[in-house]
C-alpha cells in the first residue's frame, strides 16, 4: 500500500480520534497534555499515530 493510499485510508478516522483527544482538554486541565501524549504514544502503526498528531495540531490552531 502506497503512503498516500493509507493517509486516504485512515485520514477520517484519524480526524475522528483528534477530536475526542481535543474534547477532553477542558476536562483534564493541566493534565490534558500528558494524557494526550501517553494516547498518541499507543496508537499504531506510528504513520497513523503522526496523521492524527497533525491533526490535532490543525484543530488546536484554529
Amino acid at each position: 500500500m502506497s503512503r498516500a493510499e493509507f493517509h486516504q485510508q485512515r485520514a477520517e478516522q484519524a480526524s475522528i480520534e483528534a477530536r475526542r483527544l481535543l474534547a477532553e482538554r477542558e476536562t483534564l486541565g493541566a493534565r490534558w497534555l500528558p494524557w494526550v501524549a501517553s494516547e498518541l504514544y499507543r496508537l499504531s502503526p506510528a504513520a497513523y499515530a503522526a496523521m492524527v498528531r497533525r491533526e490535532l495540531e490543525r484543530l488546536t490552531a484554529q
